[in-house]
């Protein structure tokens, strides 16, 4: 596992948390000082940026995770639901691909998440070395 994806890792286990993203941040900072000499985190800087996605659906995706997801539960839910009460096997093929599409939609906005959490916290980080 590389150093970023062990920085992103610890930005995951730190979304858990309810707690605020100052909070959060702060928390991070003393570890990715722990574990990253200056370097380092300009490098593991530098390649997030690269890796972050720019285009608008990543950004919804990112900020809106649960809300995109939410149409697909419900059609997991509705096919579900009308394949026990009608007795239509075909209808579990809904409950499948719309369970399927909102995890995926779910994980991938909240790897967006820890991405970003890394990003600021790294570039807090940066503004607090140059004061």
């Amino acid at each position: 596992m590389s150093k970023l994806e062990r920085l992103i890792v610890l930005a995951e286990d730190e979304l858990v948390q309810y707690s605020t993203n100052a909070r959060k941040i702060e928390k991070l900072r003393q570890k990715f000082g722990l574990t990253l000499n200056v370097a380092e985190q300009k490098q593991a800087k530098a390649e997030l940026l690269a890796a972050m996605p720019t285009d608008d659906i990543s950004q919804i995706v990112e900020k809106n995770r649960q809300t995109i997801s939410l149409p697909f539960w419900g059609i997991a839910g509705l096919g579900l639901l009308l394949g026990i009460s009608m007795e239509q096997p075909l209808d579990f093929i809904a409950t499948v691909i719309g369970t399927g599409a909102a995890i995926a939609l779910q994980k991938w906005g909240w790897q967006l998440q820890a991405k970003r959490l890394v990003l600021q916290t790294l570039e807090d980080i940066e503004e607090r070395t140059k004061r």
